[in-house]
């Protein structure tokens, strides 16, 4: 647990759970994640084995019993994560999944969907379908579009990129969230990107890492953020932190990355085009850098990194968090008062922390008391509808 010295008040507030009555957590492991496994086997070519396991694992829920993960048998493939989640999966083994914490129970089934596909002997990624339509459809909607330049431009294209989550909405759903530039603004609950800027820009250029969220439009913003960054040198090198593999339907993994660099260099749109070809140069050359650890897919907090991944974090300029999970994991996934200062919770974190996140759970900091009241009165679903955002900054441990 982490005490008083690294900023955050204990004890805790509990965290969230299924059995919240009444809640998005509740509606979530009722509806919304059975629903993924189904849309799984709907929209994939899997065997008829694995599809009746995925079948059975959306049956299972929510009121089935949480479960060790099976030991491979002698001709399959140990995951290289499989030690850790029989650990991660020990406290909970027995509970239901709507009893155990939500953040535990989201990433334990997005784990079982790997288990139950076989990903880490064949290699197939089960959200192969949503994200290749969302590529296509984010590219489609870039064409002939003029590119952002100035830098809180930037900030907040990427921010809004966030909303195209394919965890809560197909990306052939026409009720997903959408906002015009007007309703950008308006929907903006905090904006921390003049003391970011002026963070990075009243300071020589140096490292600057992503943890990365969607693939699709969010990813593209991303990568279009990165290219301005370095080409700016404003950073004079970037990494993007991605998934070691698929997780929360579109989730982006370094294959991913690689895909959409690949796509980005074949479009016939010339701005495009060119994008793609730098971001090339710049992944050849080592300015931009592709990388992934075990601890972006656990069910842990983030004051439960492990040092070696915390110490590289701290020797950036900046770190950008990006989406709603990691916002949560930076939480904890507690049910912390929406009006106490960003900063009073995450001043563990090791670097200055910009968290860029559209509202699609019910976390929330730093949020006035008029705003809090005006939410309340007049946007029933505020915390969940992925129609409102935060760029939120904390300058997070200073340096010796």
């Amino acid at each position: 647990m982490v005490g008083e010295e690294h900023g955050i008040t204990v004890p805790f507030p509990d965290p969230l759970r299924g059995s919240d009555a009444g809640t998005f957590t509740e509606r979530t492991m009722w509806e919304r994640i059975p629903a993924i496994a189904r849309r799984v086997v709907a929209e994939s070519d899997f065997v008829p084995e694995i599809k009746a396991r995925l079948t059975a694992l959306a049956e299972e829920i929510p009121r089935g019993k949480i479960r060790p993960f099976f030991p491979p048998t002698l001709s399959s493939t140990t995951p290289p994560d499989f030690a850790d989640w029989q650990a991660y999966a020990a406290p909970y083994v027995g509970e239901t999944w709507l009893t155990v914490p939500w953040f535990f129970a989201e990433t334990y089934f997005f784990r079982r969907v790997l288990e139950a596909t076989d990903y880490f002997a064949n290699g197939i990624d089960p959200y192969a379908y949503q994200k290749r339509r969302g590529l296509e459809t984010a590219l489609a909607s870039w064409h002939k579009r003029p590119f952002p330049t100035p830098l809180p431009d930037l900030l907040l294209l990427d921010l809004w990129g966030n909303q195209m989550d394919m965890g809560l909405w197909s990306v052939d759903d026409a009720a997903r969230p959408e906002h015009g530039a007007a309703a950008q603004l308006a929907h903006l609950l905090v904006d921390d990107r003049t003391a970011v800027c002026h963070h990075l820009q009243s300071q020589p250029p140096d490292h600057i890492i992503f943890v990365n969220d969607n693939v699709g439009a969010e990813l593209l913003a991303d990568l279009l953020l990165a290219d301005w960054l370095l080409g700016s040198e404003t950073a004079v090198s970037l990494t993007f932190h991605l998934k070691p593999h698929p997780t929360f339907v579109s989730d982006a993994t370094i294959a991913d990355v690689e895909t959409t660099v690949a796509q980005l260099c074949q479009e016939t749109d010339l701005p495009l085009q060119q994008l793609g070809e730098r971001l090339q140069k710049r992944l050849a050359v080592g300015q931009l850098r592709l990388a992934t650890h075990p601890f972006w897919v656990s069910p842990l907090p983030w004051w439960q990194i492990p040092a070696t991944l915390a110490d590289e974090l701290a020797q950036a300029r900046l770190v950008i968090s990006k989406g709603d999970a990691n916002y949560r994991r930076l939480l904890g996934d507690r049910h912390w008062p929406y009006t106490k200062p960003f900063a009073d919770v995450v001043g563990y974190f090791p670097a200055p922390l910009l968290a860029l996140r559209t509202l699609k759970s019910e976390q929330m900091l730093g949020l006035s008391a008029a705003w809090l009241a005006d939410l309340q009165a007049n946007h029933p679903n505020w915390l969940v509808n992925g129609e409102w955002g935060v760029a939120q900054w904390a300058m997070g441990v200073k340096k010796a």
